[in-house]
């Protein structure tokens, strides 16, 4: 059995994974693993991935969950093109450097700032305070600034003048809130522009492949109240 990738595209780290290999040329078996419907929490998905969250990588019989370790994993097996994940020390220190910042930062803001504005009252008929949903967009354009002016500055590309493995890892996590509505790039030229310039390098054909799935979130059927009580705990989590 060859590659095979464990997916869910309304997943960011997901989507992270599937653009890569599917840009690199990868050849893989992909195995749909609908969060939704909970299927990541089935016994037969814990063969693959103990921590029952995907992405996940089953490589013959070898298994891999986390979709940094993924990435990096697909990286080097496949022998990528250099700029991805950079032999120079310092580049690929700045590429780990965003690759550690994102997951408590814009990851978290992005996928707090979808469910609140879009998933809690289309799909689980969840009121968010507007108090709660206020600090979250606040959050969001904090660590949008510090996008910019940390880790973009004046460069083509997170790390400089070619598209990363960190580049791809933040343009997913943006298209979450971008999904729910919020006008992320409208007022910050500079972050326009290198998202334009991460879909040419990705190419438009795929990039509008991996984010069909989020980008119709908004027309989920309401959820039935079984999978509303399978998602107590996530509402929680999301709602703090």
């Amino acid at each position: 059995m060859g590659l095979e990738l464990y997916l869910d595209l309304l997943s960011q780290p997901c989507r992270a994974v599937y653009i890569f290999a599917k840009k690199n040329n990868i050849p893989f078996e992909l195995r749909t693993v609908e969060l939704l419907k909970g299927q990541h929490h089935s016994d037969a998905f814990a063969q693959v991935n103990p921590l029952r969250k995907v992405p996940a990588l089953k490589d013959g019989e070898f298994t891999l969950a986390e979709s940094v370790a993924i990435l990096l994993y697909l990286s080097r097996k496949y022998k990528a093109p250099d700029h991805w994940y950079p032999e120079d020390l310092q580049a690929r220190a700045r590429v780990d450097e965003y690759l550690s910042w994102q997951h408590t930062a814009l990851r978290s803001s992005c996928t707090r700032a979808m469910w609140q504005k879009m998933m809690f009252p289309v799909f689980l008929g969840e009121r968010v305070p507007p108090e709660t949903l206020a600090s979250t967009l606040a959050e969001l354009d904090s660590c949008l600034q510090l996008l910019e002016d940390k880790f973009l500055k004046d460069q083509d590309f997170l790390i400089g003048p070619h598209i990363s493995v960190a580049d791809l890892v933040a343009i997913t996590e943006l298209m979450h809130p971008v999904s729910a509505g919020c006008q992320v790039f409208k007022s910050r030229p500079k972050l326009a522009a290198w998202y334009n310039r991460v879909e040419a390098a990705i190419g438009e054909d795929l990039f509008q492949e991996a984010h069909a799935a989020i980008m119709k979130a908004k027309d989920l059927p309401p959820a039935d109240t079984a999978m509303k009580e399978k998602l107590k705990p996530l509402v929680q989590v999301l709602l703090k």
